[in-house]
């Protein structure tokens, strides 16, 4: 057997168990500390410790076990918890987080770092109850090497590795898993004798394992309260207790008591815990852990059955009359077309995340952020059961950092400023997420000063940038996100030199999506992303250009009309505009932009079909409005090669090729070729009005 099968899951696992000792630091009232939240800190950190010891990492497993026992007098009332004392427990979190991350890539743990933090709880420990955490000499050998490890001298107390008996109580735990769970004790030891029920089974163990191997073995199928260790009857009574970690047999370092603690509970609520574990591990025998490539297989097959089924369906309608009588034929299309449908979402579903996953990281950013910046801060959540696809998830977390930082250092005021204008010395930021349409809006909101319109446009002057002052409030607001630009008066190490914005921007334009700004001076900002579900289903608007067929992400359309001679201006600079109740929207004739020929070329025999892209309003000339349908998105680039003004593409019904087109890239791809002079509109130009738009 070899171990590395189950590095994966212990990492995955290690994540979770530090995001949750994360959330519970941040979430613990240090005046009144609830006695649940210190044992779910206290057991992340022995449940990482032992796996750690069980895989050989021996710097995660040294500097976790310091921490536990700092911990585990604070769960005692031994160790009066301060604000200072939590931000040093959440750094020794990043410092095992970092040393989680050198172990998944193979890479030794900074020493620096590993001997700062046991320092500083050394530290602690000896100023506040008077005692030194001794950190274990060595770590037990990794088990099941495919080699003979070098060992290093042994450092457990003489029978705690010796050839013994322990009794392993498995409980609650259903027959496919204590089925599971007793082949892998045979792995272990010699199992020597077992009985019992569902509710408690008991295995006789013998050989030359701890406690703590066992439990980190099994706890990758259940849950820690689901076992209990004890020595046999049998065992020498000079042995110490089979379930206390070897490294913790020094009274100077910690009570005995705490292999009870692990096993079965806390005393603290016990009971209330001890009714939901069960509920708790039945879920999760129930489910199992899936490659994000073999999701991504799956949905692209069934991305080819919607494919295969458009083609059946569209071989059906283009039967002539005789098809009448093939009523069964088109039934069992209907029926396919329904089930095919309901099995496209299903699979969809695999890879939708709670926005929760996203949002959780942000009370530790906002608590940091705001103590190097010196204010105060409350964040709010709504909307964490929002969904969003895995792929976008992981994509948008760096983005929204940014902007969370953003409102904090740009938006929310002093706590002294705040005052002296009437606000709660506390700012507030609200971060939200809902579905809307086919779309996920997620916004960061604030109560801060909101933004200046006047010194935005005087600092874009500054800049070089070419303003107006009758842009729009929404086009002054977007200029934050031009390279370079910031308002800061001073330079912060938070923000300040609008480094990062664009690309901010321009990331979530990759994903498909938007940034919107809505803001009031005093009052303050709210920033909206719009992004699809999914990146791998597409709804969209299929219209028609000379002999092809083109694709409009339907999120992006806003409406289409016939536009008039009247309506149509020349511009300097060979540009065109179509004027829409007031207001002047570039034009892009896409025949020209993409070179189609056969389209049609007099605007007012076109369609216009008003679009949005990094927040400006285009009028895109197309030559039949065909239909709206959702397509499966096939990645151009990985396929072919990147094109300007294409995103991706789809198969249709017919078995064709449609691109699917990017708004903005088609309006830049569209100055390039004006600026070239491959697009020349100067021949054309007696047939808008010469006059220019007020």
């Amino acid at each position: 057997m070899d171990i590395a099968d189950f590095f994966d899951t212990f990492f995955e696992e290690a994540e979770e168990l530090l995001a949750d000792m994360e959330q519970h630091l941040l979430e613990l009232d240090v005046d009144n500390p609830d006695s649940e939240q210190l044992n779910a800190i206290f057991r992340a950190a022995h449940s990482i410790k032992g796996g750690a010891g069980t895989f050989g990492f021996s710097v995660l497993q040294k500097t976790t076990h310091i921490f536990e026992n700092l911990l585990d007098h604070a769960r005692k009332g031994e160790l009066t918890l301060r604000a200072d004392l939590v931000d040093t427990f959440l750094e020794a979190k990043d410092i095992m987080h970092e040393q989680l991350d050198a172990y998944r890539n193979e890479e030794a743990p900074d020493q620096e770092a590993y001997e700062r933090i046991c320092q500083t709880l050394q530290q602690i420990a000896l100023e506040e109850i008077g005692q030194t955490l001794e950190a274990p000499a060595a770590t037990p050998a990794p088990l099941f090497k495919e080699e003979e490890p070098a060992m290093e001298e042994p450092a457990e107390p003489a029978g705690e590795t010796a050839e013994n008996q322990l009794v392993v109580a498995l409980l609650n735990v259903n027959d496919k898993d204590r089925a599971l769970l007793v082949e892998e004790l045979e792995q272990l030891g010699e199992v020597q004798a077992q009985s019992g029920d569902e509710k408690r089974y008991e295995v006789i163990l013998q050989g030359d394992i701890s406690a703590d191997a066992i439990e980190a073995v099994m706890c990758f199928i259940i849950e820690p309260e689901q076992i209990e260790i004890k020595a046999s009857e049998s065992t020498p009574a000079t042995a110490p207790a089979a379930s206390a970690p070897p490294v913790e047999a020094a009274p100077s370092v910690q009570a005995p008591a705490e292999s009870t603690a692990k096993a079965s509970a806390p005393a603290a609520g016990a009971s209330k815990e001890a009714a939901a574990k069960p509920k708790k591990a039945a879920a999760e025998s129930s489910s199992i852990r899936v490659s994000v490539d073999k999701v991504d297989q799956i949905i692209n097959l069934v991305g080819e059955l919607i494919i295969t089924q458009s083609m059946l369906d569209q071989t059906v309608s283009d039967l002539d009359d005789q098809s009448v009588g093939n009523s069964s034929l088109q039934n069992g299309m209907s029926l396919l077309q329904r089930n095919a449908r309901d099995l496209q979402e299903a699979v969809m579903s695999i890879r939708m995340i709670p926005m929760e996953f996203v949002f959780s990281r942000f009370p530790r950013v906002v608590r940091d952020t705001a103590g190097k910046l010196g204010k105060e801060i409350e964040l709010v959540t709504e909307g964490k059961s929002t969904e969003l696809d895995k792929s976008l998830v992981e994509r948008i977390t760096d983005p929204l950092t940014h902007l969370v930082r953003n409102s904090l250092d740009h938006g929310i005021e002093m706590p002294d400023e705040r005052e002296a204008l009437g606000k709660p010395r506390t700012g507030k930021l609200i971060l939200s997420a809902r579905h809307q349409g086919g779309n996920i809006l997620i916004e960061v909101r604030d109560d801060g000063a909101g933004m200046d319109r006047d010194r935005l446009l005087a600092k874009a002057r500054e800049n070089g940038l070419a303003v107006s002052d009758t842009m729009t409030d929404e086009e002054v607001y977007q200029l934050i996100f031009a390279p370079g630009f910031s308002t800061a008066k001073e330079v912060t190490d938070v923000s300040g030199r609008g480094v990062g914005m664009d690309v901010v921007k321009r990331n979530i334009q990759g994903m498909g999506g938007r940034v919107e700004i809505q803001s009031k001076k005093g009052e303050g900002t709210n920033t909206r992303i719009v992004l699809p579900l999914t990146l791998a289903i597409l709804d969209g608007m299929s219209i028609k250009v000379g002999g092809e067929t083109f694709i409009l992400p339907l999120s992006t359309v806003l409406e289409s009309l016939q536009p008039t001679k009247d309506d149509m201006y020349a511009m300097a600079g060979d540009d065109v505009v179509l004027k829409v109740r007031d207001e002047y929207l570039p034009v892009i004739a896409i025949h020209e932009v993409l070179d189609v020929e056969n389209a049609i070329t007099d605007p007012t025999r076109s369609i216009a079909v008003i679009v949005q892209g990094e927040g400006r309003r285009y009028a895109m000339l197309v030559d039949e409005l065909i239909g709206q349908q959702q397509v499966v998105v096939k990645n151009l680039e990985d396929n072919y090669r990147k094109v300007p003004g294409i995103s991706a593409a789809t198969i249709l019904g017919d078995g064709s090729v449609a691109l699917i087109l990017d708004i903005t890239g088609l309006h830049r791809l569209s100055r390039v070729k004006k600026e070239a002079g491959k697009i020349v509109n100067n021949q054309h130009l007696s047939f808008y009005k010469e006059a220019e738009p007020s």
